[in-house]
């Protein structure tokens, strides 16, 4: 497996939502008074593409520290 990965010194994503951004128009925050832009699409198509190739993607942060995405994918990859 390959594995990459990419950090930030951003905002930080609370524990409890680390699940929910990989999601469809879901965002850390949704309130209307935001101050991040985005439609919330693309971590959930950049584990579409993860998935699709056989690997997985995760995050790991912390509030006020920042956060890093990571992902893994096969090498050689099987034709089914």
């Amino acid at each position: 497996m390959l594995e990459i990965s990419v950090s930030d010194n951003g905002i930080g994503i609370p524990k409890n939502k680390h699940e929910e951004i990989f999601e469809t128009f879901k965002q850390v925050d949704s309130s209307t008074a935001r101050k991040y832009e985005g439609t919330g699409l693309g971590l959930a198509l950049v584990k579409k593409f993860v998935e699709m190739h056989g690997g997985e993607i995760w995050v790991e942060s912390e509030v006020g520290k920042g956060s890093t995405f990571s992902f893994t994918i096969p090498i050689e990859c099987k034709v089914q």
